[in-house]
């Protein structure tokens, strides 16, 4: 139970950042409001893939995360006029995204990827103490 709220809270820190490089974007250096948005994003869905799958390899994750954000980015070419009416709204737009984009693959990685190497040392880290 511990691990889960753990993750759950690894969740909660990425969408208040995530909304925070979309809210304070003007603020931020460019890299940072392009790019971490995205990323954050991935990293939300890496963590909450955990908080379901506790007791799972770290790398079962890794995959249904990278797949789960590649198949929401290319579910994007799909412009049927419902769809377009859902990402269309706010929550639509932040969990669809609103156009496909080759780079937001590269984010969607890189956020993983940084959550998943986070989360083998912190779990390195606790078999030892």
């Amino acid at each position: 139970m511990r691990s889960k709220l753990v993750y759950c809270s690894a969740v909660l820190l990425a969408v208040i950042l995530g909304l925070g490089t979309r809210a304070y974007g003007n603020q931020l250096p460019s890299f940072v409001s392009e790019h971490f948005g995205d990323a954050l994003w991935a990293g939300m869905i890496y963590f909450g893939s955990r908080v379901l799958f506790t007791r799972r390899p770290l790398w079962m994750s890794l995959v249904l995360s990278l797949g789960f954000s590649f198949g929401i980015e290319f579910s994007q070419l799909y412009q049927a006029e419902w769809i377009l009416e859902v990402r269309a709204t706010t929550a639509g737009g932040l969990i669809l995204g609103r156009g496909f984009l080759w780079i937001d693959l590269v984010r969607y990685t890189a956020g993983i990827l940084f959550c998943y190497w986070i989360d083998r040392i912190l779990c390195n880290r606790s078999r030892m103490i």
